[in-house]
């Protein structure tokens, strides 16, 4: 292939786009993107996709309402699917899934292949949180099958490893499922070797992310998705780990003709760690609101330390509340925690980052620090209308963009 033609889904910001250009932009060709968050009056994340990569490169349009026939063919589909159901955020069991209302949007994905017919794309690359591989909690695994098996259906072998970018020397500790399928008898698909050998030293995953190898390669897990001929889908949606006691899928795995591969895997990298100290900017670029006043540090300290007081639900009833402490301030010299939506909010809060900087003084971390801790170019989210608080929710629902640069020089190499 000379170049690939390449669909954005669900794009944000723009993530996908960013790492696949870094890779080579001359070879990866972003041909169309669409981006909607619905019940938002202003659609901050497409006019900063529109800002950096000009007007009318997204479509701000609900994806259900686009017909497929409006979507050009493409050689490779990406996308962050919206994840707000499978979220850490939320505990597992309030976690709706597939079901849920931002889960739902994985049938959109299912529609374009599927009605793209013998077009479909080469190659489909989504990412997601870790915690898909887990939902619902009332049946574990079984989203996760859903999506195999829908795949699987459409004719695709698919790899998936849930990476923490800040395992392979990037600065953030942010863990997530990437998802990758080729076309069985496509390119990379004619390629696929034995499943122990993609994991581990051959696939796409394996070259673009190392892991450690033992002398003898340890047994992997094997599930059928389902015993059914027909129906498959149907049939797990009610039946997969019915009663529960599967933790079906490690974090890392293989899915060929609707049998999943999984083991788990430890992540080797010799390159020297990014730190948040890497990309800070300047005191002097620092706006003084981003100080902690010292009226406030006493309360900063409370929400980080450990906790084990009593306290009162709504209804009267009371109970004892525990939590551990967190470090106060962040470290500079490791890589940052996960960034949350909330992060630019001013109040004092467990989850926001608080530094110390070359000032002596406390602050929390700007925009375009947020912007580089998941590899973003700096002042990519800045455009009037888009405040700093804007800002920090949209690198809150940000990929690390150097996981997708990787994947997408291995796929180069391979797709040549």
């Amino acid at each position: 292939m000379k170049e690939v033609r390449v669909i954005e889904l669900f794009a944000g910001v723009g993530g996908f786009r960013v790492g696949l250009d870094r890779a080579d932009s001359d070879f990866f060709k972003t041909i169309w993107a669409n981006q909607w968050e619905p019940a938002t009056k202003v659609q901050h994340a497409a006019m900063v996709y529109e800002k950096n990569f000009g007007a009318g490169s997204v479509v701000n349009n609900d994806i259900n309402q686009v017909k497929t026939e409006d979507i050009p063919d493409h050689d490779m589909l990406v996308g962050g699917f919206p994840c707000q159901d499978y979220s850490v955020a939320t505990t597992l069991s309030n976690s709706k899934g597939i079901e849920g209302k931002k889960g739902v949007l994985w049938w959109s994905i299912y529609r374009i292949l599927k009605e793209k017919g013998d077009n479909r794309p080469e190659i489909v690359f989504l990412e997601n949180v870790d915690r898909l591989l887990l939902s619902p909690a009332s049946q574990r695994g079984r989203d996760f099958a859903i999506i195999l098996e829908c795949l699987n259906e459409l004719g695709y072998i698919v790899e998936w490893r849930v990476i923490n970018a800040a395992e392979y020397a990037m600065p953030q500790k942010r863990r997530r499922t990437y998802i990758v399928g080729y076309k069985k008898d496509g390119i990379i698909g004619k390629t696929f070797t034995k499943p122990e050998d993609w994991l581990f030293r051959s696939g796409v995953f394996a070259k673009a992310f190392p892991v450690f190898i033992e002398e003898k390669l340890p047994a992997l897990r094997t599930l059928k998705l389902s015993e059914k001929k027909k129906d498959r889908l149907l049939d797990i949606t009610s039946e997969f780990n019915g009663n529960n006691k599967l933790h079906p899928f490690e974090n890392s795995g293989l899915m060929v003709d609707g049998i999943a591969y999984s083991v788990t895997t430890i992540p080797v990298c010799k390159d020297k760690p990014m730190t948040i100290r890497d990309i800070m900017v300047n005191p002097e670029e620092v706006p003084a609101e981003f100080y902690v006043p010292e009226e406030q540090i006493a309360r900063w300290q409370y929400y980080k330390g450990a906790k084990r007081e009593p306290r009162t639900k709504k209804n009267g009833v009371q109970y004892m509340y525990a939590e551990g402490g967190m470090e106060f301030p962040d470290s500079i010299d490791k890589p940052s925690r996960t960034i949350i939506t909330s992060e630019g909010g001013k109040s004092p809060d467990r989850c926001r980052h608080v530094i110390q900087d070359q000032t002596g003084r406390l602050r929390r971390l700007v925009p375009v620090e947020l912007e580089r801790l998941n590899m973003f170019p700096s002042d990519h989210t800045k455009l009037e209308g888009v405040d700093n608080g804007n800002r920090a929710f949209l690198m809150g629902n940000a990929l690390v963009c150097g996981i997708v640069t990787k994947v997408g020089e291995e796929l180069e190499k391979r797709l040549k």
